[in-house]
């Protein structure tokens, strides 16, 4: 008696140029979203430095801003500057720590965004027929930065991410 054949495998399909193309953006796309939370730590560290240093200098110069304010006929002058540059102050340093992060980037958001329409409503108005004057205005970058940290929020390297973190494992 002989011995049955042992079946033999077809020999494997060589992977597509598609599926190799896959294969590689997926790596890419892994690799990259790694270096989401690295990039959120810089905006934060930074543009919350930035913040929290522009309200403390409108804390200390206080009769300057409700003056800006009232010149702008922006209404309650003072307890508007009050609050702007407490919100400015103390959410600066939220945000570098990285907690309320969302609620704070939404606030600064609006915060840029009102500057925008008492300070420079042409540049509001121009930015798609001329964006250098929106570009170029101050409140641009502070406004870029609040929505990036609104829209993202804090990443991994944020008090946010380890509280919440916390919460989910109770």
């Amino acid at each position: 008696m002989s011995t049955p054949a042992t079946p033999v495998a077809p020999p494997k399909p060589r992977p597509t140029l598609l599926c190799r193309i896959r294969t590689a953006y997926n790596a890419f796309q892994h690799g990259s979203a790694a270096l989401q939370s690295p990039f959120l730590l810089l905006v934060r560290l930074y543009w919350g430095w930035q913040f929290a240093d522009t309200g403390w200098g409108k804390l200390h110069n206080l009769p300057h801003v409700t003056a800006f304010f009232a010149s702008l006929h922006i209404p309650l002058p003072g307890p508007t500057a009050l609050f702007v540059s407490l919100l400015e102050f103390v959410g600066g340093i939220l945000m570098a720590l990285g907690l309320g992060t969302r609620i704070i980037g939404f606030l600064l958001a609006v915060d840029m965004f009102v500057a925008y329409l008492t300070t420079d409503i042409a540049a509001l108005a121009t930015i798609l027929s001329n964006p250098d004057n929106f570009y170029n205005d101050a409140a641009y970058t502070f406004l870029i930065a609040s929505l990036i940290v609104f829209i993202f929020g804090a990443g991994r390297f944020s008090l946010d991410y380890w509280v919440f973190r916390r919460n989910r494992k109770s």
